[in-house]
C-alpha cells in the first residue's frame, strides 16, 4: 500500500534450501528497505540426508525437495512476485548427482529464469547478518553482534555492528553431527563427547577468524536455535511472535539445549512446539548451540550476564532485501539509459 506520489513497494520471492529444510519468503519491500511478509513457509525435506556419507543426494529426499520447489514457484506466480532468488546448500553443487537437482529447480522456476545458487561463505554471512540484525538493532540491542546461523550441515559465525566485520563458516550442523555421532536414542555419553570434540574444534576455527572478545550481543538464527528458545521460554506451541527478539539468559538457554539433547526421540516428539522434521536432529542442534554460548560467555567475560537474542529473521530476509536491491538498481539503470536517449 502506498500513498499518492509515493514510490511503490516491490514484491519479491526468496528461497533458502538448506541441508534440513526449504523455506519461502514472499515479501513486500518499501523504497526505504522495510520488509513486510506476504507469505513465509518452511518444510523439512532433508535434502542433505546421507550426503556426508555417500556423496550423493538421496533420490527420495531430492524428489521431496523438488515437490516443494514446484509448490513454492506456483505461489510466487499466484502472488505476483517480480523476481525470485533461490539460494541452496552446497550439496546442490558438490553431490555427484547435483545436476538432476539443478535441472528440477530450473524447470520449477522457469517463469522466473531461476537456478539454485550456492553463495560464497562471505556472501552467506552478509545475507544472514543483514536479515538478522535489522530488527535487533531496532529493538535497542546494542552491538557489536555475533550472529550465529546454525544450519543442518554448517554454522556461520558473523561479527559486526552496522555491517559485517568478520565471518567464518564451519562444518558443524544439526544433521551433520547427528549422522556422524549421535546415533543412539538418547545419545550415549561417548557419542556426546565425540560430537563435543568436533564442535569445539570448529568453534576454535571461528574464534581465530572472527574474534568473540568484544561481542556484546549473541544473536541466534535458524530452526535449531528457535526450537531451543521455544523450550527455554516455556512455549507449549510454536509461536514465532514470542520467539522473535526473545532475550533469554544464557544459563536458561544452555539448560534448555541440554534437556533436549538428553531426551528420547519420543519425548521430543511429544513437545507441542516441536516440528516433526526436527525431532531426530534437535539434540545435535542443541549441543552445538550450548557449546557456542559457553564459548561466547568465556571469550567475552560476560558469563551469566550474557543475554542471548533469538531472531526469526535470517538469511531468508537478507536474500529478499538483496533481490529488491537488484530490482531497484536495474530500474535506475534503465531510467538513466532512457535519459541519455
Amino acid at each position: 500500500m502506498t500513498g499518492p506520489g509515493s514510490a511503490p513497494s516491490v514484491r519479491v520471492g526468496a528461497i533458502d534450501c538448506g541441508t534440513n529444510s526449504i523455506r519461502l519468503l514472499v515479501a513486500d519491500i518499501s523504497p526505504s528497505g522495510v520488509l513486510s511478509d506476504a507469505l513465509r513457509r518452511m518444510e523439512v525435506v532433508r535434502l542433505g540426508y546421507g550426503v556426508d556419507r555417500t556423496g550423493r543426494i538421496d533420490p527420495v529426499a531430492m524428489e521431496r525437495t523438488l515437490v516443494m520447489a514446484r509448490e513454492y514457484a506456483g505461489q510466487c506466480v499466484e502472488l505476483g512476485v517480480s523476481a525470485v532468488r533461490f539460494v541452496a546448500t552446497s550439496a546442490s553443487r558438490d553431490a555427484s548427482n547435483a545436476g538432476e537437482f539443478v535441472a528440477g529447480v530450473a524447470e520449477a522456476f522457469a517463469a522466473f529464469g531461476v537456478l539454485p545458487e550456492v553463495v560464497s561463505g562471505d556472501e552467506e554471512a552478509g545475507l544472514s547478518f543483514r536479515g538478522a540484525t535489522g530488527d535487533v538493532a531496532g529493538a535497542g540491542v546494542a552491538g557489536p553482534y555475533l550472529v550465529v546461523d546454525l544450519g543442518g550441515g554448517s554454522t556461520e559465525f558473523v561479527r559486526g555492528s552496522r555491517s559485517v566485520e568478520a565471518a567464518r563458516s564451519v562444518d558443524i550442523g544439526c544433521v551433520r553431527m547427528t549422522e556422524r555421532h549421535l546415533v543412539s536414542d538418547p545419545p550415549t555419553v561417548d557419542e556426546v563427547a565425540a560430537a563435543t570434540r568436533d564442535i569445539d574444534a570448529a568453534i576454535d576455527l571461528a574464534v581465530e577468524t572472527v574474534g568473540f572478545c568484544d561481542v556484546r550481543a549473541l544473536v541466534g538464527l535458524a530452526g535449531s536455535v528457535t526450537t531451543v528458545t521455544a523450550h527455554a521460554i516455556g512455549l507449549t506451541a510454536y509461536d514465532p511472535s514470542r520467539i522473535h527478539l526473545a532475550g533469554t539468559p544464557a544459563r536458561r538457554m544452555r539448560a534448555a539445549a541440554r534437556e533436549l539433547l538428553a531426551m528420547t526421540r519420543a519425548e521430543r516428539a511429544g513437545l507441542g512446539f516441536m516440528h516433526p522434521g526436527r525431532v531426530d536432529v534437535i539434540g545435535a542442534g542443541g549441543l552445538v548451540w550450548d557449546r557456542v554460548i559457553d564459548r561466547v560467555q568465556r571469550e567475552t567475560g560476560l558469563g551469566d550476564e550474557l543475554v542471548v537474542v533469538t531472531s526469526e529473521h535470517d538469511i531468508l530476509d537478507g536474500i529478499a532485501l538483496g533481490v529488491a536491491d537488484d530490482l531497484s538498481q536495474a530500474l535506475s539503470h534503465r531510467l538513466s539509459q532512457g535519459d541519455r536517449g
